[in-house]
């Protein structure tokens, strides 16, 4: 039976990996492998039918609470850009150096990706590119330089990226210690490949208004006042598991409650037709629910392959033949830049025990680090490569030439950094 299942989920892995030569969504394949992983075994071993039921609801419920978070947190910030939140931020910026900017450009990615998450501040800080940078050649430098930010940004923050979110809600981190010891390594991560990329930055901006006046359909008082709720209901989730330890997914519904109270006030006494524009109705259709639907059907295989203790005996088996934790780990950061890094995070969840590994421990920290970071390799690595890769149209291999080195210096010397820390 292990064998079938295992098939399944290989054969599942591939078509997700293979999500556009196939032209097959990557959320199709991931429910598909997610359900047939559970039917065959409770087919297969039909004795064993109570306890493989109670072993779905146990997972379900570990896959709910990621699932609840993300939908929330995804609202949260359609909402903030729906009332032109972010061009508080993205206003500040007056240099016409070209290498300058390309430095501010990451350093305001790589924050914002910690409150936000690694594909929308990709996409905000492409659109600002646009309107800044007329030669194409220049943007799709700065774009593959602001994935690096991105996912570097997202790492050492229990909210930037979702892998990392995962770690944090399994239990696996916790928020305090996961920014004190993967944030200087993830700056790391950026600055290496940043050094070198604005080396290649060369002259200043033609002399045009950097910052075009664009009629804006909100207030500035109801833009500050969303954008203040809304990364406030952000930064308040670690916060409110501090203060209650309850789960991290009522933390970030209590924002989401509060912010949506906010703008039906703020926009009482506007039409009914303006109001819709503003609401969480409309925020709710504007959100990724494939990814929500992705991540539903990678949690459920994942959970079955650690019920029939599949992935307990492949992580035995790598401790026998390789034997070095840190090479291991190294090795799924890499392997993350070209299959998807959120079920090789659940993977790994599943194999080690946190009996064995626990909270905050080298294995946890490292992973979140390496998984983070690692998809920066190549532009299909991460979500937020990929939405540069169809905002600037950046080809393959033009990343590859251009930014790849960058990026494995990057991730490879931001792992050193770690593993000396923790040495």
């Amino acid at each position: 039976m292990e064998g079938i299942l295992i098939a399944i989920f290989v054969l599942g892995y591939a078509a997700i990996t293979l999500e556009h030569p196939l032209r097959i969504n990557k959320s199709a394949s991931a429910l598909l492998t997610g359900v047939l992983v559970w039917t065959v075994w409770i087919l297969m071993s039909p004795a064993e039918a109570p306890a493989i039921e109670l072993a779905l609801d146990h997972h379900l419920s570990g896959a709910a609470a990621i699932l609840f978070f993300l939908l929330a947190a995804m609202t949260i910030v359609e909402l903030v850009d729906a009332h032109d939140g972010f061009s508080i931020i993205t206003s500040s910026i007056r240099t016409r150096n070209k290498s300058t900017m390309l430095w501010i450009i990451c350093g305001i990615a790589f924050f914002l990706s910690a409150v936000l998450d690694n594909l929308t501040t990709t996409i905000v800080m492409i659109s600002l590119v646009r309107k800044l940078l007329h030669d194409q050649e220049d943007r799709m430098l700065f774009a593959g330089m602001i994935v690096i930010a991105a996912n570097a940004g997202g790492a050492w923050s229990p909210i930037g990226d979702v892998t990392t979110t995962m770690l944090w809600i399994g239990g696996q981190i916790s928020a305090a210690n996961i920014i004190k010891t993967v944030f200087l390594p993830s700056l790391i991560c950026l600055l290496v490949p940043l050094w070198f990329a604005s080396r290649r930055m060369k002259g200043n901006l033609p002399s045009i208004s950097l910052q075009e006046e664009q009629v804006s359909p909100t207030t500035r008082r109801e833009r500050n006042t969303v954008f203040v709720f809304g990364i406030g209901a952000l930064l308040f989730v670690p916060v409110f598991k501090t203060i209650t330890h309850l789960p991290p997914f009522m933390g970030i519904l209590f924002g989401l409650g509060t912010l949506w109270a906010v703008i039906e006030y703020i926009h009482r006494s506007k039409q009914a037709e303006q109001k819709e524009f503003y609401s969480v109705s409309r925020a709710l259709q504007r959100i990724d629910t494939q990814s929500v639907l992705f991540f539903l059907g990678i949690l459920i295989a994942i959970g079955a392959l650690e019920s029939t203790h599949i992935l307990s005996h492949l992580a035995q088996w790598m401790d026998h033949e390789i034997g070095n934790l840190t090479a291991i780990v190294t090795g799924i950061g890499i392997l993350s830049a070209i299959v998807d890094n959120v079920p090789l995070v659940a993977a790994s969840m599943g194999m080690y025990d946190l009996g064995v590994h626990p909270t905050d421990s080298f294995l946890w920290e490292y992973m979140a680090y390496c998984a983070g970071t690692g998809g920066s390799i190549l532009i299909i690595g991460s979500a937020a490569g990929v939405a540069a890769m169809g905002m600037e149209r950046i080809s393959f291999f033009w990343y590859m030439k251009r930014i790849s080195l960058y990026a494995l210096l990057g991730y490879f010397a931001g792992a050193a950094v770690y593993v000396i820390e923790r040495s």
